[in-house]
């Protein structure tokens, strides 16, 4: 329990159902008690704010400090990735490395068979077999934060609201008058609230910042640069360069510091290779799939291939600003297939 609204009316679903319920907070991050953050995701007042929807419900709730879990796993690459010149998925690390892994951990000392969260996604059973589905919501689905869940995991998670969408469920939550119906949410990672990756970078890792010149589309010094921590492939704005036409971030050279830029044209890619890869082990390579490499974007056709470099994605059509760091995640109509972290972009 988050304290926001999804998972307090998760919790009141599953009371219905005739489930015994209990809460469990994970308190993974502190902000400056001075009032200028405030967070939505394991903030102290959100920890507050899931005590006061577990004791209106009148279930027992619980909270576990997972800090140095939480800036082992998931701060401390984010930083890394950033200095490294790559884009990193941090919501995916976190879902996969911290919160299921914990909350499957938590169950068992707490004597509970299953682990219910707020996640729009759905669990559907084919002919025996568990597969990880879209949420029925459209514009909420989590699925693609959700993709390395194992066969046995999807066999004890549940998703209550799988089925539902957002509209649905914010009524009901004030239907029912539980403290935080009306909450907000944050479009902003619970870590970075304020949106500013660099200067959150910059204050972790201060002395491995390194200046350097951006470069233009003909290997030209157009300008300089306070590190590389500050730019994404395929970043337009906050470049800090006028060429009196549109450019983007096209490469960053992590070892020599170096931001270059170029057109549009040299985002298009027409594949990927990706490693760390969790795919279900009913899928037989090669695959074709609908493949999408950002959280929020449309999936496009795709064929995935095992080599020995690992899997490799050839999209059909080329596909603009394929990332290093983040993570393309095969779906088959609304099921997951798997995923992994994109490490090489092909031209």
């Amino acid at each position: 329990m988050s304290g926001g609204v999804d998972s307090s009316v998760a919790a009141a679903w599953l009371l219905e159902q005739g489930w015994d319920v209990v809460g469990v907070t994970l308190h993974l991050w502190d902000y400056p008690d001075d009032g200028s953050v405030r967070g939505r995701c394991r903030a102290p007042e959100d920890q507050h704010d899931a005590r006061r929807v577990a004791d209106h419900l009148g279930i027992p709730h619980y909270t576990f400090d997972r800090r140095e879990l939480f800036a082992r796993e998931v701060v401390d690459p984010f930083v890394a990735a950033y200095l490294e010149g790559t884009t990193p998925s941090p919501c995916v690390a976190c879902n996969r490395s911290v919160k299921m892994r914990e909350l499957f951990a938590l169950a068992d000392r707490l004597g509970a068979s299953k682990v219910a969260t707020g996640h729009y996604a759905r669990i559907v059973e084919n002919d025996g077999r568990l597969e990880l589905h879209r949420g029925r919501d459209a514009s909420k689905d989590q699925s693609y934060f959700l993709h390395a869940l194992r066969q046995e995991e999807l066999g004890r998670v549940v998703f209550p609201l799988g089925e539902a969408d957002k509209a649905q469920v914010r009524e009901d939550a004030l239907r029912r008058g539980l403290h935080g119906a009306q909450k907000g949410e944050s479009q902003e990672l619970c870590f970075v609230p304020t949106g500013r990756y660099d200067a959150f970078v910059q204050s972790r890792a201060p002395d491995r910042v390194r200046p350097g010149p951006i470069l233009d589309d003909q290997g030209r010094v157009v300008g300089h640069h306070g590190g590389v921590h500050r730019f994404t492939v395929g970043q337009r704005k906050g470049i800090g360069i006028a060429l009196g036409k549109p450019v983007f971030v096209v490469d960053i050279d992590p070892e020599t510091s170096t931001v270059r830029l170029g057109e549009a044209r040299e985002l298009e890619h027409r594949g990927c290779r990706i490693e760390d890869v969790r795919f279900f082990d009913d899928v037989t390579f090669p695959v074709r799939a609908h493949v999408q490499v950002r959280y929020r974007q449309e999936p496009k056709p795709a064929t995935l291939e095992r080599t020995d470099g690992g899997i490799v994605i050839r999209f059909d059509e080329p596909m603009r600003a394929v990332v290093k760091g983040q993570v393309a995640v095969a779906y088959d109509g609304d099921r997951v297939l798997g995923g992994g972290r994109i490490v090489e972009a092909i031209a």
